[in-house]
């Protein structure tokens, strides 16, 4: 028996230390909301949380999905659904650096990825070397989907 207790007594404290370790209650891990959803003003639902990717020389110049030349030093972004012209901050849940942009253009593609970032809107939350980061999305204002002239 006391060999017993020998043994459960280190394995609980080691079980107890692990628990107060992993993000508790004011963990910023857990508000990623990766499955979060909002309903916009067109009926239409969209994702507010998942991967960003970012893009910059190989697209500068050329047109966006809404008509105007994509600039990689504005602070623009690519979002499969939300209206054109949308205001959206980017946060990344782990670091809380975040970025306001207007989605102009639509992607990314690949499952899983949310957003694409600009090359300026990537450079401020440091995801340039990364590539991709797990980020929430907080719709600020929503775009009229109108059209670039």
């Amino acid at each position: 028996m006391p060999l017993r207790r020998f043994i459960l007594a280190p394995l609980v404290a080691l079980a107890l230390a692990v628990l107060a370790c992993a993000g508790g209650p004011g963990d910023p891990r857990d508000d990623l909301l990766t499955d979060r959803v909002a309903e916009g003003p067109d009926g239409k639902r969209h994702a507010l949380g998942g991967e960003a990717t970012w893009y910059g020389q190989r697209h500068h110049g050329r047109t966006t999905a809404c008509g105007e030349p994509f600039d990689m030093n504005a602070f623009t972004a690519a979002h499969k659904t939300l209206p054109f012209h949308t205001i959206v901050r980017v946060v990344d849940p782990n670091t809380r650096k975040e970025v306001v942009v207007r989605v102009n253009d639509r992607g990314p593609y690949k499952t899983g990825r949310v957003i694409d970032l600009s090359r300026a809107a990537a450079t401020d939350m440091d995801m340039l070397r990364k590539g991709v980061l797990q980020v929430e999305l907080e719709v600020l204002q929503w775009g009229d989907g109108s059209r670039c002239r």
